[in-house]
């Protein structure tokens, strides 16, 4: 399975879509923490419902685009830039010779 760069040997793989996922997904972490904190204090902090309440097909498209881009953050972009950026990370395995990713 393929998966994006970590970007800590060659810049990391930053095209379009990966840097639209990496913050769609930063932004739909620090959502989940605002829901599990109101749920502790009792109160609605989820703030896509907040922004998107009245909207509830719009909302719903918002949480499967940034479901998708989890998706992608998880097994990398399929752009042949990032294809390519993150080929750099790639080293030979020792004992067969077959490229390994050591990113893992």
């Amino acid at each position: 399975m393929s998966h994006q760069c970590s970007g800590t040997c060659s810049g990391g793989c930053r095209c379009g879509l990966s840097k639209l996922a990496w913050f769609l997904v930063i932004v739909g972490g620090l959502n989940w923490g605002l829901v599990g904190v109101g749920m502790l204090i009792g109160k609605d902090l989820n703030v896509v419902h907040m922004l998107l309440g009245m909207w509830p097909k719009v909302e719903a498209l918002i949480y499967i685009i940034v479901g998708i881009c989890t998706l992608v953050s998880i097994c990398g972009c399929p752009c042949k830039k990032c294809k390519e950026e993150c080929a750099d990370c790639m080293v030979k395995d020792p004992l067969s010779g077959s490229p390994e990713d050591h990113k893992i």
